[in-house]
């Protein structure tokens, strides 16, 4: 739409032309405006619709704009033919006609009578609204340009709204449909699993979602800030975006469900296996407890508990969740019982470590006595009295049973020491190894034995 020029002095012939020539152009693009707007699918869309809320208040408001825009527009016409048909009536206008046709094309000349309900509702340009108002053709033209930005741009933006938020719902409704499908299969029900509760919750809320969009569009439109072009900012899709955001996780969810289901016999099995060998440590513990406690004395022996059964009684209770399809109960229980029976496992390999600890210790004496027997016998001195004698009383302490580690480590020392001294050694060896006469280690860096 256009904006005619401001009044001035009795015009000529020729800008009497002029402004007719324009003017009926301006008459043109309002008309065509006028039509696209009458024929907006929004527009359409809004006269159907059970409005509530704020697009019902505004959708009032702009119903009365475009009424008095188009009576507007019929005044506008009827000046605009009033002014063609005076400078039609001779080819050279009389100064009479020029004045007539002055005060008409820029004087307030077009006074537009208009109904009380569309003039409260419709909004003005100042001051009380009135039943009637005089108008010059260019604050008459700037009046539409008004009422038709205030106009589209309430249908613009419910059209968008529209648009844009409805088909996205359906078709999140429609996955989540699927994915409450999929849930129950699977055995994810509501009141059973939170996720069964969640797709309750988004089920509920994007209908709620859907009803109030086709309803009250408007409520859900953002406007751009600082824009003023008609329609200008966006659909609010902050609560579709968060159930979307929801819907995904509780997909999430189900699939690591489903996962349980594909996998479930494969980890049971390895389950079993786990405990088994826990079991199977725990009892070769027990035996090993009794044999140290029959060949070592003087020794605190750790008592070895039995395998736990409440791990047995959960892994029951996980084969029947399995038998039972109950997928969304097996699940949070397989990854329980597999971190428990890896720490059973370990529990019980710790067990039977602490439970040998004296039998490594007689194992490591007997190993170093035997290696210093074999150094003192490579130089000779095998059939040496004190070796002899220091060696047999320590081998009679490893050998028996019960065998006292602490009297027989002090026999494998006394050994060692007159194995040192027989061979000439500076020093007494250390504890960790024998020595060779230059009282550094063997040739190999470890000593011989």
């Amino acid at each position: 739409m256009g904006v005619t020029d401001p009044a001035g002095p009795v015009m000529d012939r020729d800008e009497v032309d002029r402004a007719l020539a324009r003017l009926g152009s301006e008459h043109e693009a309002v008309e065509t405006s006028l039509l696209a707007l009458q024929d907006h699918a929004g527009r359409r869309l809004l006269e159907g619709a059970e409005l509530t809320g704020v697009t019902k208040e505004r959708w009032a408001a702009t119903e009365a704009s475009i009424t008095l825009l188009w009576t507007y527009f019929d005044a506008y016409s009827g000046a605009l033919r009033t002014a063609r048909e005076i400078r039609a009536r001779r080819r050279w206008s009389s100064r009479e006609d020029l004045v007539e046709l002055t005060e008409l094309l820029r004087g307030e000349s077009v006074t537009v009578a208009g109904s009380a309900t569309a003039m409260a509702n419709a909004p003005t340009l100042a001051g009380p609204s009135r039943l009637s108002r005089s108008f010059s053709l260019a604050a008459l033209v700037e009046r539409m340009n008004e009422l038709y930005a205030a106009g589209l741009d309430m249908v613009v933006a419910a059209d968008a709204v529209w648009s844009a938020l409805p088909a996205r719902i359906d078709l999140l409704a429609a996955e989540l449909r699927r994915t409450r499908r999929l849930a129950h299969s699977v055995g994810v029900r509501p009141g059973e699993h939170p996720a069964g509760d969640d797709l309750e919750r988004i089920t509920r809320t994007l209908a709620k979602l859907r009803a109030e969009v086709v309803s009250d569009p408007l409520a859900f439109w953002v406007p751009a800030q600082g824009s003023s072009a008609p329609g200008g900012g966006r659909p609010d899709t902050t609560v579709y975006d968060r159930e979307a955001r929801a819907l995904e996780e509780v997909r999430r969810e189900i699939d690591a469900v489903l996962g349980v289901r594909q996998d479930a016999e494969q980890r049971l099995i390895r389950l079993r296996d786990l405990l088994s060998r826990a079991d199977r440590t725990l009892a070769e513990a027990r035996t090993a407890r009794g044999e140290v406690l029959a060949k070592i004395a003087a020794t605190e022996v750790p008592v070895v508990s039995g395998p736990p059964t409440v791990l047995q009684e959960q892994l029951a209770a996980a084969a029947e969740y399995r038998r039972q399809a109950q997928w969304h109960r097996l699940s949070p229980l397989l990854d329980s019982l597999e971190q428990k029976a890896e720490d059973e496992l370990l529990r019980a390999r710790e067990s039977l470590t602490a439970v040998t600890a004296p039998l490594a210790v007689r194992a490591e004496l007997r190993g170093r006595l035997d290696a210093y027997r074999a150094k003192v016998a490579r130089h000779g001195l095998a059939e040496d009295p004190l070796l002899v004698e220091r060696y047999d009383a320590a081998r009679r302490m490893l050998w028996s049973a019960p065998c006292d580690l602490r009297v027989a480590e002090q026999a494998v020392l006394r050994y060692q020491q007159a194995a040192a001294e027989a061979l000439g050694s500076a020093r007494v060896p250390e504890q960790g190894g024998p020595r060779d006469r230059d009282g550094g280690a063997g040739k190999d860096g470890r000593g011989e034995s």
